[in-house]
């Protein structure tokens, strides 16, 4: 009988690379199924496809294949976290000091309202401290995504991609912040309680410095040629993600500050402008399908309740915040109450900071994903069409313009 060892062995071995093939294709055909059949904003439907593949469906993205793909998330992230950087204008902000002060009152609000909410209904301050710190954050992702699918431009995008940007900054430091009563809750030593949030902060910021630094070196050594410019950042973003994680610092803040330098620090506008956007849209579509799939059902109807205590005192302290100073920020008559509602999702970041805060104390993890898990996933399935009503209402979207 001849040997047929050359054959492979059934069931065939997970491989990372089919599996981001299936997640690519599912979710692109999941994303346009949903755009064209109901009108809905592609995440949407990556989302959904997640759900659907994940332990609350068809159990075919169970942790173990999600782990495999916790490296194109990462990146996915990180890409998205530079082109928000990238986007937040200091110099406007100089300018328009309104536009920083609605964004100081809507992130501190915000964080009051969670807080006192969750205290309220039975919450240990520390779990409410650390949950209202991860809400004060709206998606980068989501709206970064939808206001480009709709081609949106105006005061309302501009203004909720900046608000997002700085309040996602804000819970970044407040999350980083919080850690040192975590190990005080945990009686970790004092060495630890203050060196542990300074490093993962200054050498996050360091990090995103010394990448920018070196990016803006070398595109003055190549020249104005665009297309090198493109993956000089990509390899930038993709090496600081993979730093950040070797040396345990934040993802978040690095890419972060990574651009928002890039932006606001190269004088000599030695970097072409470049779209990440092409590339990006892949490990965009599987960081929402990989998102869609994390939750468990049974996890989802445990902490509803709670849920939606948080997503409501999130969404009054926000809308509070924005309402007060929108007309000094020379927004125009009754487009602040659509600002407010541009700024309701969560996603992928505020599950990454629920990670990272709860990965040192498994115990305190577990407690806070019990609040945060259920809020992100609604507020990543609402998040996009909210998102999309307030473009769309403000008169800024033009979804016509787009090829399919």
């Amino acid at each position: 009988m001849a040997d047929l060892g050359f054959l492979p062995h059934f069931p065939l071995a997970a491989n990372p690379l089919a599996l981001f093939g299936v997640l690519l294709a599912a979710g692109v055909l999941g994303g346009e199924l949903v755009q064209r059949v109901l009108h809905l904003p592609r995440i949407t439907g990556y989302m959904l496809i997640g759900l659907a593949l994940g332990s609350s469906g068809l159990n075919v993205l169970d942790a173990r294949m999600l782990g495999y793909m916790r490296v194109f998330v990462d990146v996915g992230l990180g890409l998205v976290l530079f082109e928000l950087g990238r986007r937040l204008d200091l110099e406007w902000l100089s300018r328009d000091r309104w536009l920083a002060v609605m964004a100081l009152a809507e992130s501190t609000l915000s964080f009051a309202c969670m807080f006192g909410a969750l205290t309220w209904f039975g919450v240990a301050p520390l779990y409410a401290a650390v949950a209202a710190a991860i809400g004060v954050s709206s998606s980068p992702a989501i709206v970064l995504l939808v206001a480009r699918e709709q081609r949106a431009e105006g005061q309302v995008t501009e203004r909720a991609l900046n608000l997002v940007a700085i309040n996602s900054v804000a819970a970044f430091v407040l999350v980083t912040m919080l850690l040192s009563w975590i190990h005080r809750e945990y009686n970790a030593n004092w060495m630890t309680m203050v060196l542990h949030p300074a490093y993962i902060l200054a050498g996050s910021w360091f990090a995103g410095t010394l990448a920018r630094m070196s990016v803006l070196a070398l595109a003055r050594w190549l020249g104005k040629q665009v297309e090198l410019h493109l993956v000089l950042v990509l390899a930038a973003a993709v090496l600081l993600v993979g730093a950040a994680e070797s040396l345990k610092l934040s993802v978040l803040i690095s890419l972060l500050t990574f651009g928002v330098q890039v932006r606001n620090r190269d004088d000599e506008h030695a970097l072409m402008p470049v779209d990440i956007g092409r590339f990006g849209q892949v490990l965009f579509i599987v960081l929402f399908v990989a998102s869609g799939a994390m939750p468990q059902l049974t996890d989802l109807i445990a902490g509803s309740a709670i849920a939606a205590v948080y997503i409501a005192a999130r969404f009054v302290g926000k809308s509070v915040g924005v309402l007060c100073f929108a007309h000094l920020s020379g927004i125009r008559p009754g487009s602040g109450g659509l600002l407010s509602i541009a700024l309701l999702p969560m996603s992928g970041i505020a599950l990454a900071m629920a990670h990272s805060s709860g990965s040192p104390y498994p115990a305190f993890g577990a407690q806070l994903a019990t609040i945060v898990l259920t809020s992100a996933l609604l507020l990543e399935l609402l998040g996009p069409l909210a998102v999309q009503f307030a473009l769309r209402r403000a008169g800024e979207a033009h979804p016509g313009d787009q090829s399919p």
